[in-house]
């Protein structure tokens, strides 16, 4: 087999590729030759590095690494788990694809400090590697609150008061919500277990009481801010200040899928599946994501922003994975995981093709794209069918997530929480076809011949979005391989 051949290095290796190339891009900074040699050059290794780990994952021996050990018991460690390595598949994929985005949209829009820029691009890669690979909850929180930290020039890159106060609502609500709850709940599971490692199955049933554990479950569920569980979402919408090719990061690549991923990982191996269910706080929270998904949806039907449509269409779809998670079961669980997946391609789609709508015409608002199609067809085709993946329509992969989280829903006799996943789909064609319908079927607002004209971003930002809208299509096909992947992780 071509990945048996591949290398396989230490997780922290692949951490440290990313960290790497975040120190030699800062170097680079002051030229832009080397600079964007550089940039193109370090997410290759980083995607062949987590490529080496499918076969190993896959036969059940995935690599393993203790980086140091703090005390008896608690250490910087790690390992890789299936739903790890489909996080750091999508996560490299994706950065190979906002990579070349992010030099175009940058350059075109006339943006300063792009050095700067990539380099914590890279950081967040980084940090989104050791999230994933982590073996234990210590670690996994050392990097999310990196990957917080890393991200918080990206959004205040601009400068102006409006994206410097854009980018401290951010910052504040994670770090608020990480270490005024996350934090305490770790310290308290760890007091009660022993431990913070994750385990099949989890580690709570018969080591701490029910009430504490349905406590534990509030904490940590508010405590990962970065899932966007309503009423602690505000930081998301408040990040749209930053540059497009931020916002695709923030919502596609790194920041909201370490909270998805976080969530799915605490049920799995914190609380377990089993367990989980038998928590008074379990239809509390589930109720929640439930309330987040749908109260979400209703608000992106108002927004006349293009990407603040698109912000309160991510919290929304947030929720369907936490929701999937929370439903305890393991189909729900898988559709959580695949749901990861097929949304990342669908709504980076949806970003790469905002920001070339604003590149290429100025155009931001739903209510500016009348007719757009005729100068832009390849975009609005992508924006499209990126659009289709995150309703969950066929023959995108995204068809395939909610069917899962929606048979998950079903068996688990949460016949409410199926319905409110078909008004949820409902609510998706009415906030993601209004801008389709406008660029194609409506005429331009003026008889200028310009507007008949073909005029789309420049390459480097149109192909990485027909990429991407391809990929949409690719999974609906090769659904059952990662399927079966994310099955392996759920016990």
């Amino acid at each position: 087999m071509i990945m048996s051949a591949l290398p396989i290095i230490p997780p922290v290796a692949i951490i440290a590729i990313a960290f790497a190339g975040a120190i030699v891009i800062a170097l680079a900074a002051s030229r832009p030759s080397l600079r964007d040699t550089l940039c193109w050059l370090f997410p290759l290794p980083f995607f062949i590095a987590i490529l080496g780990y499918i076969e190993p994952v896959v036969s059940g021996a995935g690599p393993t690494q203790t980086l140091l050990t703090l005390v008896p018991g608690l250490d910087i460690a790690f390992a890789a788990r299936p739903l790890g390595l489909v996080f750091t598949l999508l996560a490299s994929t994706l950065w190979m694809l906002a990579t070349p985005y992010a030099l175009g949209y940058m350059k075109k829009g006339g943006y300063q400090n792009i050095g700067r820029f990539m380099a914590c691009y890279a950081i967040a890669l980084g940090a989104v590697a050791g999230i994933a690979f982590a073996e234990n909850l210590l670690t996994l929180y050392l990097f999310y609150e990196i990957l917080s930290i890393s991200t918080y020039p990206l959004v205040a890159h601009t400068g102006t008061e409006k994206a410097r106060a854009g980018a401290r609502t951010y910052l504040a609500i994670l770090l608020v919500t990480s270490v005024g709850l996350m934090l305490p709940a770790m310290v308290w599971l760890w007091q009660a277990t022993g431990t913070l490692s994750f385990s099949s199955g989890g580690i709570m049933a018969g080591q701490v009481s029910d009430t504490t554990a349905a406590v534990l479950l509030v904490l940590l569920l508010l405590g990962i801010g970065k899932a966007a569980l309503m009423p602690v979402h505000r930081w998301l919408p408040a990040a749209m200040v930053a540059p497009t090719p931020v916002s695709a990061l923030l919502h596609a690549v790194a920041v909201v899928k370490a909270g998805v991923f976080s969530v799915l990982t605490v049920a799995l191996y914190i609380f377990g599946l089993d367990y989980l269910a038998t928590l008074i706080t379990q239809p509390i929270m589930l109720y929640l994501a439930v309330f987040t998904m749908l109260a979400a949806s209703l608000v992106a039907l108002h927004q006349d922003n293009l990407k603040a449509r698109l912000a309160y269409s991510t919290v929304s779809q947030l929720a369907y994975i936490v929701t999937g998670a929370l439903l305890a079961t393991e189909l729900a669980a898988i559709g959580g995981g695949l749901h990861m997946l097929m949304h990342g391609f669908g709504k980076i789609t949806l970003f790469f093709c905002a920001g070339a709508i604003y590149v290429a015409s100025g155009i931001n608002t739903v209510s500016g794209m009348d007719g757009l199609a005729r100068r832009m067809p390849l975009t609005m085709l992508a924006f499209f069918i990126g659009a289709l993946c995150v309703i969950g329509l066929p023959p995108t992969g995204g068809f395939w997530s909610k069917w899962y989280l929606v048979s998950g829903a079903w068996e688990a006799g949460y016949f409410v929480v199926v319905g409110a996943f078909m008004l949820s789909t409902l609510l998706n064609v009415a906030y993601l076809m209004p801008p389709v319908m406008r660029a194609f079927l409506r005429p331009p607002p003026s008889d200028d011949p310009v507007n008949y004209q073909v005029n789309e971003a420049p390459l480097l930002c149109l192909i990485p979005l027909l990429i991407t809208a391809a990929g949409t299509l690719v999974l609906f096909v090769l659904a059952d391989p990662a399927y079966q992947l994310l099955s392996l992780g759920v016990p």
